[in-house]
């Protein structure tokens, strides 16, 4: 039998993951490669209201057994209840690589994003879910503080709300920090594999929201490459300054995102519906992840795209702008309003 495409980009060396914890996606795409994945509340909730005959009956179990529990304690159990089972899927692969791959990432609640104390709070409860459980923070300067202290404590993790080349490298200095100190500790080296997330679409959906909002004349194909050349400018730093931590490509809006960056050395971490129409195409998988961008094409969004600089230079913001960049207000809030989808959906259960 012909290999799927995603079976191909496997061969090629990327590193495939599923982007969602939903159980029968999961299962699929590990059949077609995958060797991790990610969640987040959003996408829990996705995934819970899109298989209600499974995930209804948990609830008001979860409902019985604690009812004193407010909306947000039942929906965080619902999470963690998803999380185990879907952890439970990667297990084998966790198993048979001793420890390299067969991760689920969890993401700490978006609620508390503002304070590092309760974000590692938090990540080390969720990281008692499962021994292949890895932890999710924002790349703001709480958040990547957070990860530093998480890691420091033997806990794997992956930075989120991650747009540019300088939260990229200050994640990563800080995850080389906390990497030294587990050691230093005792915690064994081949258990550790901090992930470090840049989201290629919603950096172009960002670039596109500027682009309107000041309207900027610039050709609209041109965007579609502004999150490939941020990954590949954070990739190439990386292998320069020899970081333990994996890039990760996230939040996919078309086929570049795939096909453009592939090889070794990189995850990517794909929606169900985007690899099934990656897997369906006639695009040919070859390694393209060392490829450069254009320079004529950077160039152009460099000199058009103020917050293009700020994504694609070393020293295009400070950690304290971080939380305030563009792409990461619009992306807190959204996952703000889906936590909340969530809680609602919940309290729709709780209520007679």
């Amino acid at each position: 039998m012909s290999s799927s495409r995603m079976q191909q980009t496997v061969a090629l060396g990327t590193e495939f993951w599923n982007d969602s914890c939903a159980l029968s996606e999961l299962a699929e795409a590990i059949e077609n490669g995958a060797v991790g994945a990610t969640s987040n509340p959003v996408i829990v909730g996705a995934a819970v209201t899109a298989d209600k005959a499974r995930w209804i009956p948990v609830l008001e179990r979860l409902l019985r057994e604690h009812p004193a529990d407010t909306e947000d304690d039942a929906a965080w159990r619902l999470i963690e209840v998803v999380a185990k089972e879907a952890a439970g899927l990667l297990a084998p692969i966790h198993r048979e690589t001793r420890g390299r791959q067969g991760y689920l990432c969890v993401q700490v609640s978006p609620k508390i994003y503002r304070s590092t104390e309760r974000m590692v709070e938090h990540g080390v409860s969720l990281a008692t879910l499962a021994p292949n459980i890895a932890i999710k923070c924002p790349s703001t300067r709480e958040g990547i503080a957070a990860m530093e202290e998480l890691t420091a404590r033997g806990i794997n993790v992956n930075a989120t709300v991650s747009f540019s080349v300088p939260q990229a490298l200050e994640t990563a200095q800080a995850l080389e920090r906390g990497m030294e100190r587990a050691l230093r500790a005792g915690a064994p080296l081949e258990r550790l594999h901090p992930y470090v997330t840049i989201m290629v679409g919603r950096v172009d959906d960002h670039m596109k929201r500027v682009a309107e909002r000041d309207s900027v004349m610039i050709d609209p194909g041109s965007l579609n490459w502004a999150g490939i050349a941020v990954f590949k400018r954070a990739r190439e730093l990386f292998l320069q300054r020899r970081f333990r931590s994996t890039l990760l490509a996230a939040a996919y809006r078309h086929h570049l995102h795939w096909s453009e960056l592939i090889g070794a050395g990189a995850i990517q971490s794909i929606p169900y519906g985007w690899w099934k129409q990656f897997n369906g195409s006639d695009i040919t998988p070859r390694q393209t992840l060392a490829e450069p961008v254009a320079p004529e094409l950077v160039d152009t969004l460099r000199r058009k795209l103020p917050d293009f600089r700020k994504a694609y230079e070393e020293e295009g913001m400070r950690p304290e702008e971080f939380a305030s960049y563009g792409a990461s207000v619009h992306t807190l809030r959204q996952f703000l309003g889906g936590y909340q989808q969530l809680v609602e959906w919940v309290r729709d259960r709780m209520l007679p």
